[in-house]
């Protein structure tokens, strides 16, 4: 959350669940200079040995509150990041459920995240904008090739 503060220059609204963690870090972070609100989710209680393993129960209720600022209510959700987390894990083997693609060590996960998000925001058009991320929020002008991330990187 610091590392996010000292990037922003103007006054986020941030979402998050209910996780306590969360509300202290970005209070940390932000100080009164955030509109934060959070969903809880109400699950259905089931019998596991009825569903299929690893079926997810169903969403009974959702409550939105106002945490902190004047979150826009409309706005408050956890759908963008749940769906950047499908995809990282869609992308990213080392964080599947059930894999034996781990890091043994945290410097050559934190390598294989940070080549995860460069290629998909440098490299990877996207049918929704038509372009890249990089280039829908102007810090490119035009889509790179792997080789192009792979010289960017060997630059550094």
């Amino acid at each position: 959350m610091d590392d996010l503060a000292s990037r922003l220059i103007s006054r986020p609204q941030i979402s998050s669940d209910a996780l306590a963690a969360y509300q202290g870090a970005i209070e940390r972070a932000f100080g009164c200079e955030v509109d934060y609100g959070s969903v809880i989710k109400t699950f259905s209680h089931t019998d596991l040995e009825e569903q299929r393993r690893y079926s997810p129960p169903s969403v009974l209720k959702i409550k939105k509150s106002a945490v902190q600022g004047d979150p826009d209510m409309n706005l408050v959700s956890t759908s963008y990041v749940e769906k950047q987390n499908h995809t990282v894990r869609m992308h990213c083997r080392r964080l599947s459920r059930l894999t034996n693609a781990f890091s043994k060590k945290r410097e050559n996960f934190e390598a294989a995240i940070s080549l995860h998000y460069a290629y998909y925001n440098f490299c990877k058009r996207h049918q929704t904008i038509r372009c890249t991320p990089a280039m829908e929020a102007g810090i490119e002008k035009s889509q790179w090739t792997v080789a192009d991330l792979v010289e960017t990187i060997e630059g550094k």
